[in-house]
C-alpha cells in the first residue's frame, strides 16, 4: 500500500511544470558584487539604478557596490579623472564574492600616449592585484563596445590585449565588441538604445540599452556562479 502510495505522489509530482517541482535557492542570493569601471558603470549621465550590472545584482538578490568613475582608465593616471584601475582597485570593499571589471574605453582614446605596452603591464598589475586581493572571488572582464572602424583601430588593440591578458591569468573575458549584440557602430542603433540619442557617443547606454544587454551578460555570468555555501 505504501508502495502504490509513492508512485501515485510521484505521478501527480511529474505532471506539475519542471521548475514547480524541484524550487533551488538562487546561489546568488546574499552574495556580494563590486563593479569597478569607467562611465560604462558610472553610467556617465544617468543613474547607477539604471545599468544593467544594478538590475542583475536587483535581480537575483545580491548586495552591490559601484566602483564607476567616468572618464578612468586601467593603465594610466589622469589628473581631472584620477587614478587608473589598475591602483584604484584597492579602494573596493576588502571581501566581495563577485569582482566585475567594465574599462578600456579610455584606455583606447588615449592609446597613442599610453601605448600598448604599458596598457598590457598596468593590465597585468590589475589582474594580479585583483586575484591577491580577493582569492575566493569569481573575477570577470567585459571589454569595450565595438567602434565605427573598429578592424585595425586602438579599441580592436585594447579589446584584443584584454582577451589576451586577463586569458593568460584565467580570469574570463566577455567581448563586448564582437559577442554583445551592442551595434555601436551604427548611428540608427545608438538613436534608440544610447544616452542622448548616441549622438557622438559610442560609449554609454541607456536605461533601454542596459535592459537590452542584460540577459547577454546575465549568460555569461551565470556560467562561472559558484555552488552556494
Amino acid at each position: 500500500m505504501k508502495h502504490l502510495l509513492t508512485l501515485f505522489v510521484a505521478g501527480l509530482l511529474s505532471l506539475l511544470p519542471a521548475a514547480a517541482q524541484i524550487p533551488t535557492a538562487d546561489p546568488l542570493q546574499g552574495k556580494s558584487i563590486g563593479v569597478i569601471g569607467d562611465s560604462y558603470v558610472q553610467n556617465h549621465v544617468d543613474r547607477a539604478e539604471n545599468t544593467w550590472h544594478y538590475k542583475f545584482a536587483r535581480k537575483h538578490g545580491m548586495q552591490y557596490y559601484n566602483y564607476g568613475k567616468n572618464g578612468t582608465c586601467i593603465a594610466r593616471d589622469l589628473v581631472r579623472w584620477g587614478e587608473g584601475i589598475y591602483k584604484r582597485y584597492a579602494e573596493m570593499k576588502d571581501t566581495l564574492d563577485y569582482v566585475v571589471v567594465i574599462a578600456g574605453h579610455n584606455d583606447a582614446t588615449r592609446m597613442d600616449s599610453i601605448g600598448i605596452g604599458l596598457f598590457r603591464e598596468r593590465l597585468s598589475q590589475l589582474c594580479e592585484g585583483l586575484i591577491e586581493k580577493y582569492p575566493s572571488a569569481q573575477i570577470l572582464f567585459f571589454t569595450p563596445w565595438t567602434c565605427k572602424g573598429f578592424k585595425g583601430s586602438n579599441r580592436e588593440l585594447v579589446v584584443d590585449a584584454m582577451l589576451d591578458v586577463c586569458g593568460s591569468y584565467g580570469i574570463p573575458v566577455f567581448d563586448s565588441a564582437r559577442r554583445s549584440g551592442i551595434y555601436a557602430n551604427s548611428d540608427r542603433f545608438r538613436s534608440v538604445y544610447f544616452q542622448g540619442g548616441g549622438v557622438n557617443d559610442d560609449a554609454h547606454l541607456n536605461a533601454r540599452g542596459h535592459d537590452r544587454f542584460l540577459p547577454v551578460a546575465e549568460a555569461f555570468i551565470l556560467q562561472y556562479v559558484q555552488a552556494k555555501g
